[in-house]
């Protein structure tokens, strides 16, 4: 039946009040923040980096919203330039029409008359 039994260790009464002591002042420390203050000095290298990786990465953030917005606003100039060049080449292309050569030079009342013989190649000997 000594399996059944309980073992229990009784401490003496100057050992509890320790074990109190010590339980009550890094309660009382923490709350003071003296276990917090303690905690840094011993860790101050890595507070200090972890703050600078957390620094850098905010700044690197912004960075990225910064160039995410010009590439967008440039995406859109190519656009409209694209559109612009599209429009460019039509009107382009009409101009260049024999028929409207012809009207644009009656317009501003020139004296230049259309060729009545075909174009002649030229060739290099």
């Amino acid at each position: 039946m000594g399996i059944f039994n309980k073992h229990t260790t009784t401490a003496t009464s100057g050992e509890q009040e320790a074990r109190e002591g010590k339980n009550t002042s890094s309660v009382k420390s923490v709350l003071e923040g003296k276990l917090l203050a303690e905690k840094l000095r011993q860790n101050i290298g890595f507070v200090l980096f972890v703050t600078a990786l957390g620094i850098w990465y905010i700044s690197n953030g912004y960075s990225m919203e910064k160039r995410h917005r010009e590439r967008v606003a440039l995406e859109k100039e190519v656009s409209d330039l694209r559109f612009e060049s599209i429009s460019a080449a039509a009107e382009l292309m009409l101009i260049r029409k024999q028929s409207e050569v012809i009207k644009r030079i009656q317009k501003e009342g020139l004296t230049l008359e259309e060729s009545k013989e075909p174009p002649v190649k030229l060739y290099r000997r």
